[in-house]
């Protein structure tokens, strides 16, 4: 066992490279020309050499890549650092960060499997809207997940206030229009924030669950970026967060949740398969399986969108049902009370 952790070990800092290089450099996977499809190797190229062909898979940009492939590639990849949002971040995880740890005291375990530098991608179960908060706030270190693009866009004084408040959190605007939607918006987005050797954050789930049970894992989005760039999966556990502030309740229960983080998962050995559907359900499935273990969640194998699309019609027919059965009622008193 020890000889196989080294041998793995030795495979990922020969694949990434130093926690230095990665702060400094691109991670790119990438096809050998005449190569069997599958077999696949890192590039680390300095955000400097601008010059450096660039290959990505499908791209099929090497040494003769035009401009505009090159420019379309680093714009997909390369994140710029924004001195404000850093200090806006610093700001809120004062005082938004330190006030949730004093007010609801969240316990943590296992935080000593997120390194302390280097990209690597938190997937975590997703119970309530609080988890982006709670999360970040335990943690050293900043994370960024992503959000809807409305919330960066709304008019108004109220709108600019919530595009001010989401960036500074560290939250990342996804445009869901275009062909692929929102699933190829969050890769990119993914991947300029592993590019600087920073934490990206990400709900496998896709959306909150409905009912505080764990459910399937959506393929695609998180098997790709962790293919894409190489960084280890850590699963992530949320507990009791959904009973803080149940839907239809404003106010807070000021109680203790819990955060559970497991160790951190290798699937450098798919490198190269990113476009393989039955890896995307591999690498997802195997995540989940460890968020289900940390959690302690009953496991539901359906989407949480098709079961928020259940309940709703559940609710929408019980709803139908009772007024029927009122007009119903109603319709026969008035019956009696009616002289014949």
């Amino acid at each position: 066992m020890a000889q196989k952790d080294t041998d793995i070990a030795a495979l990922v800092k020969e694949r990434l490279g130093s926690w230095k290089d990665r702060h400094r450099g691109l991670l790119f996977v990438g096809r050998e020309g005449g190569a069997h499809p599958r077999s696949a190797h890192l590039t680390v190229r300095d955000r400097t050499d601008t010059d450096q062909a660039l290959r990505v898979p499908g791209e099929g940009a090497g040494d003769g890549a035009d401009e505009g492939t090159r420019r379309r590639l680093r714009d997909m990849v390369v994140g710029q650092h924004t001195g404000g949002t850093e200090l806006i971040y610093g700001a809120m995880k004062v005082s938004l960060g330190g006030s949730l740890k004093l007010a609801f005291r969240p316990w943590v375990e296992g935080i000593e499997n997120v390194p302390a530098e280097g990209p690597a991608i938190l997937a975590s179960n997703h119970l309530s809207f609080s988890d982006s908060f709670f999360l970040p706030a335990v943690l050293d270190r900043k994370v960024t997940f992503i959000a809807k693009a409305e919330y960066f866009t709304s008019p108004g004084v109220k709108g600019k206030l919530t595009a001010a408040f989401f960036k500074g959190v560290g939250q990342l605007p996804v445009d869901r229009s275009g062909a692929r939607g929102a699933g190829e918006a969050a890769v990119k987005s993914a991947l300029k924030v592993l590019e600087r050797g920073e934490l990206f954050g990400i709900y496998p789930e896709g959306t909150r669950s409905p009912d505080g049970r764990l459910y399937r894992g959506k393929p695609g989005g998180l098997a790709r970026v962790a293919l894409l760039s190489g960084a280890p999966v850590i699963p992530v556990a949320m507990i009791d967060t959904e009973k803080i502030q149940p839907p239809g309740k404003v106010v807070p229960k000021l109680m203790r949740p819990g955060i559970r983080i497991g160790a951190p998962l290798d699937f450098t050995r798919y490198l190269g398969m990113e476009n393989d559907r039955f890896i995307h359900r591999s690498v997802t499935d195997q995540v989940m399986y460890e968020i289900m273990k940390l959690s302690g969640q009953e496991y539901v194998d359906i989407y949480a969108t098709a079961a928020k699309r259940q309940i709703a019609e559940t609710q929408k027919a019980a709803s139908e049902k009772a007024a029927a059965e009122k007009a119903a009622a109603e319709e026969k008193a008035a019956a009696k009370k009616t002289p014949h």
